[in-house]
């Protein structure tokens, strides 16, 4: 391929900082390549756009996203522009989220910041999460996912309450010891405490801080490794009880718990929120665990819990929701997808069983990418001798018709001469014979059927695919920027159809009138401009030939936003009275306002495309001739440039003045026009009436 072409893959991001850094490798460094990167929403919506430039040779691109909070929660895909491949996209789950993380204020504010328990906290949840300060009420007000509350001491009635209602909807309150809490413990915690805490430089106690145990399994914090120069020299102990070991997600060595958790129960039964405690304080005024970087990982892990990100769910079945498909769309799972355990999730193998997409459940769902698996992607080697290398293309059939047909006629042939032997009607040279003169015959006949069939071959496949698919055929004209605007504007019309009504739209097809069969298309679309070159006579008698059985020729002069309002004065206007001459047009008037065309499938009146304003001219003929389906249609609104879409599916040209309303209006006329060209007068038989007038609330 050329350089431009090269084989493209983008990573999962990473963060840095608050941003989030999208990496795209390509397969070779072979010159400067511009790329492009889209964050979208759940919607398709655009978030950001990033663009960039691979040097000559390098390999590893990286554009970073700063986006607000907000924005970057509704972050649902990054995609690389113009590549309809799954490698090009990633899919963004709540692992990529930064949540929201309240932190309770007491009601006065220390006067020095460095020495407060939040200037610590704040430090340790920056690179991850979206940090606010407050009380009680206003940070629940403000839609937090978590709520930290270090001890600033007794908490109203009301402030209990609404903790309560707010972790039994999902809610993570994430509490820490001090000297208001060991003096007065409250109910707001996960074990019952003693009062009092434990002094270790007291005249009753150990004489060593106390280091941390390594993490157990279920614990969320397991797998973290534990410094051991991380010590303990004050904490709040629990009261001994049958479920304190359940409770327990971090203890010192000595077995004391440093870490509780509780579940909060929603009203069906299943565990929502969290109630967490560390029983020691949020500075180091009772342990240097603030001052590590195990603090900030303890911290990132109880802060996504709020969002069921699934790190709590490993023992749990993740059922496949969606898949990539090759191009990079969302479709529904392929019936072979099995389910992922979450603890399998990781070390996941993408491929039939296992493609790339979404598992879990709708509301708490994992992305499985790509790129968590592969992050480089390499050119094919240099290929043995005798191998030859090409471009993807569709496998050619062999058509068996001629040969078949031969055989048959060679069957008949020797049919005929056994039935006239057998009345006695051969030649007496022949009658002697029977088996070489049946032969004879047989062989004539397949020389001459062998003979009048290559031509016929020649356009088989072509053929077949014109007539067993319904395909939506423009005039090829010669103007690349014409025909360009041409198939993408039926390509993107193609796709509407398909999507709002029983048309199978498979695609597009350039018709050449001076060579091509036209027969296989009810309707051509032929845009034509001032560049547009002449028509041959022969083409001209085709066209004729195509317009007597019955098809029709939509033109486009595309030219309604140059003639200044006068009607034929634009440029592509005045060429087509010139390519006209010759061509049967029967007479044409405006359309009525009760014409076929206004109700074939959307009730419409007018028939806008980029432009509006122009009118559109049928055949002024009896309904009963051709079905009432006019053959020759003109008008001036440039109705491809409205349809035409880029390959990721946005509009490639504006439209005015009505912008995107007036788009849409442009794809129902063309809804209209191909279901007119495929029904007919359909929709003015009279039992459609009644229908029509409730619509029209007449």
């Amino acid at each position: 391929p050329a350089a431009g072409e090269t084989a493209q893959l983008l990573l999962p991001p990473s963060r840095h900082g608050a941003a989030l850094v999208a990496r795209v490798v390509r397969a070779e460094g072979r010159g400067e390549m511009p790329i492009a990167v889209r964050v979208l929403a759940e919607d398709g919506r655009l978030l950001a756009l990033r663009e960039g430039v691979f040097a000559a040779d390098e390999t590893l691109l990286e554009m970073s996203f700063d986006l607000p909070v907000e924005v970057r929660n509704d972050a649902a895909r990054m995609i690389i522009e113009n590549q309809p491949t799954a490698g090009a996209v990633v899919l963004i789950d709540a692992r990529w989220q930064r949540r929201s993380v309240g932190l309770v204020e007491a009601s006065g504010a220390d006067a020095q910041p460095l020495l407060s328990e939040l200037h610590y906290l704040e430090r340790a949840l920056e690179p991850f999460s979206e940090i606010r300060r407050g009380t009680v009420e206003d940070l629940l007000a403000s839609g937090i996912t978590t709520l930290i509350l270090p001890d600033i001491g007794a908490l109203s009635a009301a402030e209990v309450t609404a903790l309560h209602d707010w972790m039994n909807r999902g809610g993570v309150l994430l509490r820490f010891a001090g000297p208001l809490l060991a003096s007065n413990p409250d109910a707001l915690t996960p074990v019952r405490l003693r009062s009092g805490d434990r002094a270790l430089s007291g005249p009753l106690s150990w004489t060593e801080p106390m280091p941390l145990a390594s993490f157990e399994p279920g614990s969320p914090f397991d797998g973290l490794s534990v410094p051991d120069d991380v010590l303990v020299q004050r904490q709040v102990l629990a009261e001994p009880s049958l479920d304190l070991a359940e409770k327990t997600w971090a203890r010192l060595i000595d077995g004391t718990p440093l870490v509780t958790a509780e579940p909060r129960p929603t009203a069906d039964g299943s565990s929502s929120g969290w109630l967490v405690l560390v029983h020691t304080a949020a500075g180091p005024d009772w342990s240097n665990l603030p001052l590590s970087g195990l603090y900030v990982e303890m911290l990132r892990r109880i802060v996504a819990l709020s969002a069921d990100a699934g790190a709590a769910s490993r023992e749990a079945i993740l059922d496949p929701i969606a898949a990539l498909d090759g191009f990079g769309r969302l479709v529904a799972p392929p019936p072979a997808t099995a389910p992922i355990r979450g603890d399998a999730l990781a070390e996941a193998v993408i491929g039939p069983r296992h493609p790339p997409g979404y598992y879990g459940r709708e509301d708490s769902r994992l992305a499985l990418n790509i790129g968590d698996r592969t992050t480089e992607i390499h050119p094919l080697p240099a290929m043995p001798n005798g191998v030859s290398v090409g471009d993807y293309r569709p496998q050619g059939e062999v058509s068996l018709l001629p040969w078949l047909l031969a055989v048959a006629l060679g069957l008949v042939a020797v049919d005929l001469v056994a039935a006239l032997a057998l009345r006695g009607m051969l030649p007496p040279s022949l009658r002697r014979r029977p088996a070489a003169a049946g032969a004879a015959g047989a062989a004539c006949l397949l020389i001459v059927s062998v003979a009048a069939l290559p031509d016929a071959r020649a356009d088989d496949a072509e053929a077949l695919r014109a007539a067993n698919e319904v395909h939506l055929a423009y005039v090829v004209t010669g103007v690349p920027q014409d025909d360009e605007i041409s198939r993408a504007g039926l390509g993107g019309l193609a796709a509407v159809l398909r999507a709002r009504t029983a048309v199978d739209a498979v695609g597009t097809i350039g018709v050449d009138p001076a060579v091509d069969e036209l027969a296989f298309f009810p309707l051509l679309y032929w845009r034509v401009s001032a560049d547009h070159p002449d028509i041959l006579p022969t083409t001209i008698e085709r066209l004729n030939a195509f317009l007597r059985n019955g098809g029709t020729l939509l033109f486009d002069t595309a030219d309604q936003g140059l003639s200044g309002g006068f009607a034929g004065a634009g440029p592509g206007n005045q060429r087509l009275r010139t390519l006209m001459h010759g061509l049967d047009v029967p007479p044409l008037q405006p359309v009525p306002p009760d014409h076929v065309l206004t109700r074939s499938f959307y009730l419409l009146q007018d028939f806008p495309g980029r432009h509006t304003g122009g009118t559109l001219w049928v055949e002024a003929t009896d309904e009963r001739v051709n079905d009432g389906v006019s053959s020759v249609i003109i008008g001036s609104n440039d109705w491809a440039a409205a349809w035409a879409m880029d390959a990721t599916g946005r509009p490639s040209h504006p439209v005015v003045p009505g912008g995107e309303r007036q788009r849409e209006m442009a794809f129902r006329f063309g809804i209209n026009l191909m279901m007119y060209a495929l029904t007919g007068n359909y929709k003015s038989d009279q039992v459609h009436v009644p229908a029509i007038l409730e619509r029209l609330g007449q």
